[in-house]
């Protein structure tokens, strides 16, 4: 199981095709660094995002029922931390999921 950092402060949009796309240059060195796993394997995401029930429906909503998913508030109920530990096929997916998590509002990822 292994897991990384993924900050998303520069990210920017590029129009393609008619089509709005995110571009983080961040994803292409996480990309690299799973491209030296083997896949499928665990993968832990981990995310921290305010303590409201959309931020907390959105992060739920971006992984399986049968995710081990374990929430913790904080100490002042401001946020919660998520982590996710989940069965990922390949490293394709796992930047899809880090891709639509970057959507979220104020969410920081781990």
């Amino acid at each position: 199981m292994w897991g990384a950092k993924v900050y998303f402060k520069n990210v920017y949009n590029v129009k393609f095709a008619n089509e709005i796309i995110m571009v983080n240059p961040i994803f292409n060195n996480l990309k690299s660094q799973l491209e030296q796993q083997s896949w499928p394997d665990v993968y832990l995401f981990k995310f921290i995002v305010p303590n409201d029930s959309v931020s907390v429906a959105k992060i739920n909503a971006l992984f399986n029922e049968s995710s081990d998913l374990v929430m913790h508030e904080s100490r002042n109920g401001n946020y919660m931390s998520v982590s996710v530990k989940e069965l990922m096929l390949d490293v394709d997916s796992i930047i899809s999921i880090y891709e639509k998590a970057s959507l979220i509002k104020g969410i920081i990822s781990l």
